[in-house]
């Protein structure tokens, strides 16, 4: 009883972390109109969560030594619950920002200490059960976080999407207060690399800065913005540098000589970008540009999220009795890409059920390529080095998804930019549709009583806001396309680990042990 209780606990508070990754996503016009943001600086709420997690799980193993896991772990939980609630009091977007890092920075730990505790309380014996269980948290997380937040911000406000995770985080505080203990093997803190961590803060908080910002204040004519690049370029290759002549790396690159680990790794990095600018662009599409409310867009999702635990179950599956792991890994790409390609043929009229069942193959692409990207990952690496290697896949994960967010923004701003000038152009005096159709709409409002003057500025208003609904669509669907391309690039790097043997061993799906 204890056990299953220990489970569900630690299960819990991974799919906790998880689900925020998500969640905000659908809340976005509602913060950005409530906090007075542009949806650019609103995004930056997704992205300093992911930074935050790209920070602190390439440290969690030397803090869980260096501190006790069980204390690192509840401390964690603590930290999480306390600054869920200070999301939900921002007064500004960049208070907000500011706490969603802080949040993120202890939500970190408790995704890859759950895991560790769920393979450790099955044991060797029983570790594919271990990672169909916890598996199942790790892909529903991110995936309901969407309905979860519509039905929250559509019935409540926004700020309840982060209020939800206290009583959460208090019953999980309180089990794990209980019922986690120390593992049973205990590993000797190593000396810290302060540096490597530092430089790793620093080249990454000042890339994923010029990449928020530069569209926004036309990239290179700023004059911060080409301090950051000239810095985010330094840190990363003192970064790199640093980190292959230390004998005790926060990140050890050294395993990347591995060439199944240095594919799966691009693979997993272009997986974590269609994951997370998917989740992103997706309900922005539905509510900016189709008008779905929150929770109908949300509910969009969640076809694809049940379909999505049968798909991983049964990669899982297929992984056990023998199937490469580069056969399922093709598969998951060749859906992910029919994903993109659907989405790029939506309209002003596609419906909510369109949507639901485009979804479902991104939620099985995805799904299929969750568990064998990891097993194809250590497949070449010795016993001693798949914690590390394990942990590098899954770091770039999360930073593809920080990425590709700060890069799908600036590029849906551009093609916006580009779709409305197009646009533009066709309404003049010598086009008479554009002509017929803007004197039928001063006819329809001067019918109304406005007069000459403002029925004619009324019917351009109502030209312009076209205009713009339609930009806004062709953008979001050039970026679906520009995904779907990147996957479709990718999957030569595939041939490269064609003569690669199965993997041994467990699969682990999120470690940093």
């Amino acid at each position: 009883m204890k056990k299953s209780i220990l489970i569900i606990t630690v299960i819990t508070a991974a799919m906790m972390e998880l689900i925020d990754t998500s969640i905000v996503n659908v809340a976005l016009s509602h913060m950005s109109g409530n906090l007075g943001a542009t949806l650019e600086d609103t995004s930056w709420v997704i992205t300093a969560y992911a930074i935050a997690n790209i920070i602190i799980i390439p440290m969690t193993s030397f803090l869980a030594t260096k501190l006790g896991r069980r204390n690192y772990y509840i401390g964690s939980i603590i930290a999480f619950t306390f600054f869920s609630a200070m999301c939900g009091l921002a007064p500004n977007i960049w208070t907000l920002v500011a706490f969603r890092f802080l949040q993120g920075m202890g939500g970190g730990a408790l995704l890859s200490v759950s895991q560790a505790i769920v393979f450790e309380v099955y044991g060797k014996e029983k570790s594919g059960i271990a990672s169909a269980l916890f598996g199942v948290g790790v892909f529903l997380g991110p995936t309901i976080g969407p309905t979860l937040g519509g039905f929250i911000t559509e019935n409540y406000s926004w700020p309840w999407i982060f209020y939800i995770n206290i009583p959460i985080g208090i019953a999980v505080t309180v089990s794990s207060l209980l019922l986690v203990t120390e593992p049973a093997v205990k590993v000797e803190p190593k000396a810290v690399d302060w540096w490597g961590i530092l430089l790793l803060v620093i080249g990454i908080g000042s890339l994923q800065t010029v990449l928020e910002r530069g569209e926004t204040d036309d990239w290179f004519s700023a004059n911060y913005i080409i301090a950051l690049t000239a810095t985010a370029i330094f840190s990363i290759l003192m970064f790199i540098w640093w980190e292959l002549t230390i004998p005790n790396p926060v990140i050890d690159l050294r395993v990347l000589k591995s060439k199944s680990l240095a594919v799966a790794a691009i693979l997993t990095f272009v997986t974590g970008v269609g994951l997370f600018t998917s989740v992103f662009l997706t309900p922005v599409l539905a509510q900016r540009v189709l008008g779905f409310p929150p929770t109908m867009t949300g509910l969009t999702l969640l076809p694809g999220a049940i379909l999505a635990i049968f798909g991983l179950l049964f990669s899982a599956t297929l992984l056990k009795k023998g199937v490469s792991p580069l056969i399922i890994i093709f598969t998951g790409f060749i859906l992910f890409i029919m994903f993109s390609y659907k989405m790029a043929g939506f309209n002003l009229e596609s419906t909510p059920g369109n949507l639901a069942r485009t979804l479902i193959f991104r939620a099985l692409g995805l799904a299929f390529l969750t568990v064998p990207l990891t097993a194809l990952a250590v497949s070449g690496l010795e016993a001693k080095d798949v914690p590390q290697g394990a942990a590098l896949n899954n770091m770039m994960r999360q930073l593809g998804g920080s990425f590709g967010i700060a890069i799908i923004n600036t590029y849906v701003a551009h093609r916006f930019g580009s779709h409305r000038n197009d646009l533009i152009s066709n309404i003049s005096v010598y086009n008479p549709q554009a002509t017929q159709r803007v004197n039928g709409l001063t006819q329809y409002f001067a019918g109304k009583g406005a007069s000459s003057f403002d029925a004619q500025h009324k019917a351009m208003a109502v030209i312009d806001n076209g205009i713009n609904r339609q930009s806004f669509l062709m953008s979001y669907l050039d970026a679906y396309i520009f995904v779907g391309l990147l996957f479709l690039l990718s999957m030569p790097l595939l041939v490269l680990v064609l003569n690669r043997k199965k993997q041994a061993g467990p699969v682990v799906l999120v470690s940093d042990h």
